[in-house]
Formats: structure tokens, sequence, C-alpha cells
């Protein structure tokens, strides 16, 4: 087996592993594919003769590309800046067991992408790599350029903030169906009164680049950008189309499909707070259907 078949090999028996890493992390099937390939071609790059831990390393490079991410979100929207606190801020006697923070991430489902985004881009980084995929502080530290002590710190204020968010706003099934089926009729009687009330004032639109390409070429629909922020410009984005868009589910999420002769050929994805929408994904490309587990509502 030469070299690159091999790394070729060593990548795709960590690919699902590094798309659930960057997905959690970015909150976009669509970002995180692209993350993804980016490690590859830096993969297929390298001198696998100098790599060791060749799962470890590509963890690393997706790491480090999802903050770079994570961060040019927040350069773009010129929020503050990311402030750490000083390194004697938490006391390690505070730090939750083992077992509570798999607890906690236990319980937060689906919901847990909703509560990542209160959390700096450090933050979120240190929580989602230690919480949810067990890479040691030791590790993450040089990702997000401090010692482990503050590594554990950024975890841990990580995982208080979400404590603080709480889930008891996370609506049932049922309601989050309502709310989705809500959104459709609005938008295709054009009631932009009716989608600002059902939109949160901070949501965020993300659509993949196909979405994207599509929309540009359709005379007629909703035109998306890679990302579109806040109620009103979301609302805009949809207001008097999504008339051939039905309800589905979207795996096991309540959704929504364009799907000509039953075949889904856009997929949208809705995060729901309370009783309001604070992110839509939208999804073309072929191969991430394909992936997911789209039903259609035919009742």
């Amino acid at each position: 087996m030469s070299e690159q078949d091999w790394l070729a090999s060593q990548f795709e028996a960590n690919r699902e592993r590094l798309h659930s890493v960057a997905y959690r992390l970015l909150g976009s099937a669509s970002e995180a594919e692209d993350v993804v390939q980016e490690a590859w071609l830096r993969l297929s790059r390298t001198d696998g003769g100098g790599l060791h831990n060749v799962a470890g390393w590509l963890t690393t490079v997706v790491a480090r590309l999802s903050l770079d991410a994570l961060r040019s979100r927040v350069r773009r929207r010129e929020e503050q800046l990311d402030i750490e606190l000083p390194e004697h801020d938490i006391p390690d006697s505070k730090q939750e067991s083992l077992e509570q923070q798999a607890m906690l991430v236990d319980a937060m489902g689906p919901a847990l992408l909703v509560v990542l985004e209160y959390l700096s881009p450090t933050e979120r980084l240190a929580f989602v790599l230690h919480d949810l995929f067990g890479v040691s502080f030791e590790d993450i530290a040089p990702i997000v350029g401090r010692t482990p002590a503050a590594a554990r710190q950024l975890a841990s204020r990580g995982r208080r903030r979400v404590q603080g968010v709480g889930l008891a706003s996370k609506p049932d099934a049922a309601r989050q169906r309502e709310i989705v089926h809500a959104f459709l009729l609005a938008s295709r009687s054009g009631d932009f009164t009716a989608l600002l009330e059902l939109l949160d004032p901070d949501v965020v639109l993300r659509a993949d680049a196909a979405a994207v390409l599509n929309s540009a070429k359709q005379a007629v629909g909703p035109k998306f950008a890679p990302e579109i922020r806040g109620a009103r410009s979301v609302a805009e984005t949809f207001v008097g189309h999504a008339r051939a868009a039905q309800p589905a589910l979207v795996d096991g999420i309540a959704g929504a499909a364009w799907a000509p002769e039953g075949t889904p050929r856009v997929v949208f994805s809705f995060t729901i707070a309370g009783d309001h929408i604070v992110g839509i994904e939208v999804v073309a490309d072929a191969a991430h259907i394909a992936a997911s587990n789209v039903v259609l509502d035919l009742g």
C-alpha cells in the first residue's frame, strides 16, 4: 500500500467522527463538510511517515479550522472580542465530575446546538472537544493558545453558561411541528408580521453552496446567501415564498423539504427554542441530503 493510499484509508476511518466534531463546533452540516474536506487536503500534502497519531492530528486540524470559522463569524458580526478571564477565575475544586458532564451532554440532545451559540469561540471549542469527544485539556491547550489549566477553565465556563441558558424552554415535538407549519403558512401567504413573530430577533439562516447557487438561478423563490442574520432579513427572504415546500422530519426533527415527485431536493432544518425559530439551515447538496433521514409529512 502506498503512503497516499494509507493516508486515505486513515482519513476515511476517521471521517464520520471528524464531521461530528466539526458539526458540533459549527452547527452547520455544510460548513462541517467543508472543514473536513480541507483537513483531508492538508493530510494528503503531509508526510505520513512523521505522523504517529493520525486521528489526533486530524482532530486538531478540524478543531483549528472550526475555531477560525467561529472567530470569523464574530468579526463579521462586529461583536465583542473573545475576552478570557484570568486562570484563577474558576477553582478546580468546583469542576463537575465526568459523570455529571456526560449527563449534561446527554440531556441536551439536538437543543445543544442552540445553547452553544451563547458561548465564545474558545469556550465552545474547549467544551465540545472535552465534554463531547473526550479530548484532553493538554491537547486542547495549543489549539486555543492557552495553558491546559486555562483550557480547563474555558470548558468549565462554557459548561456553566450552557447550564445557565437552560433547556426548560425547549418545545416538545408536537409544538415544534406546529411552529414549522405556521412558518410555512406565513411564508406562502406573505404574512410578514406572522413571520416576525415566529422568528427569534437574532435568528440565523445558513445555506449551503448548492442552495445559494440554485436560488440565484431561479427567477422566482427565495434568494439565499451563505448566512443571513436577524428576524427582519430572514423574514424578507421567505415572505411570499416556500409554496412548494412541505413539512418533513429531518433526522427526527420537525423541518421542511422541497420534494418534487417525492424526492427531497432542498431540505430546511429548523432549530427552535421556546416558541421561536432561532436557526434555519438550507441544504441542497445531494450528498448531504442522501446522508440525512428525511421523512415527508404526507398527513
